[in-house]
This record gives structure tokens, sequence and C-alpha cells, in this order.
């Protein structure tokens, strides 16, 4: 195998692991947020399996942009790496891959900081993660050139049906635990009852 191919799968390899790890990280993210007590899977190791998914995708996805940047077939150089829409290959793809870095970056390391900041703030950053996962899915499908491929089809279809599955239930228990709408204030007679009532 020579080195340029093993940079090519190298780069497709950890771009798709980022994807799945990060697919896994909104997924837990999205169940822990439905709530509810669980002796066999207390919610601190919920919370520590989010975190932790979290930093390796990040490891990867630092794999990810190194070999692509190091490769010759794409030739991108660091500069379209750390800014949007900069690079020559693939320019819209590329830099909405850029932007979801810089997101997930921001996510990670607001939640590192977690006991600095306000929880105002970290929400208001972590919030950003639902955008986080679409922009790396349309990346990966724009940017990839490993799209025809079928364990890249099944990969897309494993990532978007777990983020799927876990958001409908997070939506059907948020209804479930919704509070019952207050009774309408009941109404006085009509004044001509009252005044009826004064003769």
């Amino acid at each position: 195998m020579s080195g340029s191919s093993f940079l090519w799968f190298t780069t497709r390899g950890a771009g798709a692991l980022s994807l799945l790890l990060l697919s896994a990280v909104v997924a837990l993210g999205l169940l822990g947020a439905v709530g509810g007590k669980n002796p066999r899977w207390p919610r601190f190791l919920l919370t520590l399996l989010h975190r932790n998914l979290a930093l390796l995708a990040l490891v990867f996805l630092a794999i990810h942009i190194v070999t692509a940047v190091i490769d010759p077939f794409t030739s991108l150089g660091w500069g379209a790496a750390v800014v949007p829409w900069a690079s020559h290959y693939r320019t819209l793809w590329v830099g909405i891959g850029v932007l979801s870095l810089y997101l997930g970056v921001a996510v990670i390391s607001t939640s590192l900081l977690r006991r600095w900041i306000s929880y105002r703030a970290w929400r208001f950053v972590h919030w950003s993660t639902y955008a986080v996962w679409p922009l790396a899915l349309i990346h990966s499908l724009g940017a990839g050139s490993d799209t025809r491929f079928l364990w890249m089809d099944i990969i897309y279809t494993v990532c978007c049906g777990a983020v799927l599955v876990f958001f409908l239930v997070r939506l059907a228990r948020r209804r479930a635990n919704a509070p019952d709408p207050l009774p309408e204030a009941p109404q006085g007679p009509p004044s001509w009852t009252r005044l009826e009532g004064r003769r």
C-alpha cells in the first residue's frame, strides 16, 4: 500500500469514526435529557461516558484533519483546515466541516471548564451540539469521496437512525411530562342575572 493510499484510508476511517462517536455523544445527550433514574445505570456513568466519547471523537477528528492536510491528493494545507471556506478542494463542504470543528471544540472546552463558567453560558454553548452533528454529517456527505461505498451508507444510516430515535424518545417524554393546561377561570353570571337578583 502506497503512502497516499494509507493516508486516504486513515483520513476516511478517522472521519467515519468521528461521525459515529459524535452521533453516540448526541444520542447520549438526548438520553440524559430524558431524565429518569435507573439503579443499573446511574446518571454519573451516563455523564462520564458522554464526556469520554466526546473526547475520543475529538482525537479521531484530529487524526482526520492532520491526515487530510498532509494527503498529497487533496493538498489542503493548514489554512484550509482552520479557515472556513479557504480550501480549493470541495470548498463548500470542507468549509462546513471547519465550522463544525469550531463549534465542537467550543462545546468540549466549555464542558471541561464547567466549574469555572456560569451555567447559563455553558448551556448556551452546549446547545450548539445540535448544530455540530448535522454540519458534520453534511460535511461527510459532500466532502467524502467514499460516499458511494456501502459501508459508508451503513454508517450514515446508523448515525441518523440513532439520533432520530433518541430525539423522538425525548420528544415523547417531554410531551408526556408536560403539565396539564390550567382550567379556565369560571365566568360570573351574566350581568342581567345579577340585575334580576337585585329586584
